[in-house]
């Protein structure tokens, strides 16, 4: 037989062997931690984490005069990550950014949510180069964009996202297996009695992780008008809280779900689930970064938008529950996701400057996606039906304080007169007696008053 054709030696024979089973426990450990999915990603329709990047930067390098981007880099304990902020500031010079809203958006929190970087992708592309929204005219937000600074991380969670590109599809949770919306501080580390310890890892601590940690230094730097946090799972537009089954009081909470509401009712025909996203939802989250935003931070109007599910999809099958996996569908939610940011774009800032919590700079009059004038005038401001404004309810709080303390000083220079004038009157009494004598006692009241015999 030629040696060719000669069966290979048993040595490398056993390597073989030994090579295969190797694989086969480290393929079924990788299935131990994360379950298999049935569909996977689709390369026509996905970019990969280093081509999406590559996209945007290309975009940045286009757009100088409205774009910037910076990579910041952090570590902890061995572990590191590196987190792209995109900026978007239409009207650098003639605007100033003191009067402008300022909007924080962040995507790809959790790995396997695919879709949320590429709404991304192509808001910006919108934002920058007028990419059409289904024949949509878009020079009518122009005035709208001049009085916005907004921020975009496209992708948060990068090291989360390469392991669900290398096959982890199930895996939401970041490089080293921490689920980044719960390693914030507001009610952290507290676990339902339905806490999945695979799903929801929250960490050894509060900003544990570097992710996190840069996220929390950009927002308290930005100090943002409006936060959202954009994941998919279902549709929904969701506002605080997540720790508990119940929305925030007062005026803050208000103009948020008038937001919400009106975002729903014009874009989504009342068709998604509003509400707080602990109520919502159907389950507690302890250590969200929403939470923190509005708790912390002090944001205006922060919010976790959902936006895709496939409710028919099997809890196996993860990338098909998370993302859209035919082109149709996929257009669809980019483009529907795209114009309701937009929306909330306006929502947004009419709101807030009606509520006095930015300055009213230029923006009194302007044509909003519906092609109605919206006009901010004295009458609208004095209607007596108009809400109560946090800035309008704290300046008439000061101006009763002031007239309370003017009324209690009137009071005691009246008091003050009226027993200088008795005084006078007791003493001309006594110079015209001199046999009345007025005897006063210790404690300094009139004991008796007699007269002298």
């Amino acid at each position: 037989m030629a040696a060719s054709s000669a069966p290979p030696p048993p040595p490398r024979r056993l390597l073989a062997l030994t090579m295969a089973l190797a694989a086969a426990v480290v393929s079924a450990a990788s299935a131990a931690r994360v379950p298999a999915s049935v569909t996977p990603i689709s390369r026509t329709l996905y970019h990969s984490s280093d081509s999406l990047l590559s996209d945007i930067k290309a975009l940045v390098a286009r757009h100088p005069d409205k774009l910037s981007m910076d990579t910041i880099t952090a570590s902890n304990k061995g572990y590191s990550t590196d987190l792209f902020i995109v900026t978007f500031n239409h009207a650098k010079e003639s605007t100033s950014n003191s009067s402008k809203i300022h909007v924080l958006l962040s995507f790809g929190q959790h790995g396997r949510e695919l879709i949320t970087s590429e709404v991304a992708l192509n808001l910006l592309y919108i934002l920058t180069e007028k990419r059409k929204i289904a024949g949509v005219d878009l020079s009518s937000f122009e005035k709208i964009l001049e009085n916005l600074v907004i921020k975009v991380v496209p992708m948060e969670n990068l090291n989360g996202r390469k392991r669900v590109e290398e096959g982890e599809l199930c895996d939401r949770r970041n490089g080293r297996g921490v689920d980044l919306n719960r390693n914030w501080s507001v009610d952290w580390g507290k676990k339902e009695k339905d806490y999945d310890p695979y799903e929801e890892n929250p960490g050894t601590a509060p900003f544990s992780e570097p992710e996190a940690q840069i996220m929390r230094e950009l927002s308290k730097s930005f100090k943002p008008h409006m936060w959202v946090n954009v994941h998919s799972g279902m549709e929904a537009l969701f506002m605080p809280y997540d720790h508990k089954n119940t929305t925030p009081n007062g005026a803050s909470a208000h103009l948020m779900r008038t937001v919400l509401e009106n975002l729903n009712h014009r874009h989504f025909q009342d068709s998604c689930l509003v509400g707080s996203g602990g109520g919502a939802v159907g389950y507690l989250a302890h250590g969200t970064t929403t939470d923190y935003m509005y708790d912390i931070v002090k944001v205006p109007m922060p919010f976790t938008f959902e936006i895709y599910g496939d409710e028919k999809a099997s809890t196996s099958d993860c990338f098909k529950m998370f993302n859209p996996v035919d082109k149709t569908t996929f257009d669809r939610v980019i483009n529907k996701w795209c114009m309701a940011f937009l929306i909330l774009f306006e929502e947004g800032l009419r709101n807030l400057r009606e509520a006095q919590l930015v300055s009213q700079g230029a923006v009194d009059n302007w044509v909003p996606m519906g092609g109605d004038i919206v006009e901010i005038s004295a009458a609208r401001k004095s209607s007596p039906d108009k809400r109560k404004l946090e800035g309008l309810d704290l300046g008439m709080q000061e101006l009763r304080t002031y007239f309370r303390l003017f009324m209690l000083s009137t009071v005691l220079l009246m008091f003050m007169f009226c027993s200088r004038i008795s005084k006078n009157r007791n003493r001309e009494t006594a110079s015209q007696d001199p046999h009345l004598v007025l005897r006063i006692v210790a404690t300094g009241k009139i004991n008796e008053l007699a007269t002298m015999q």
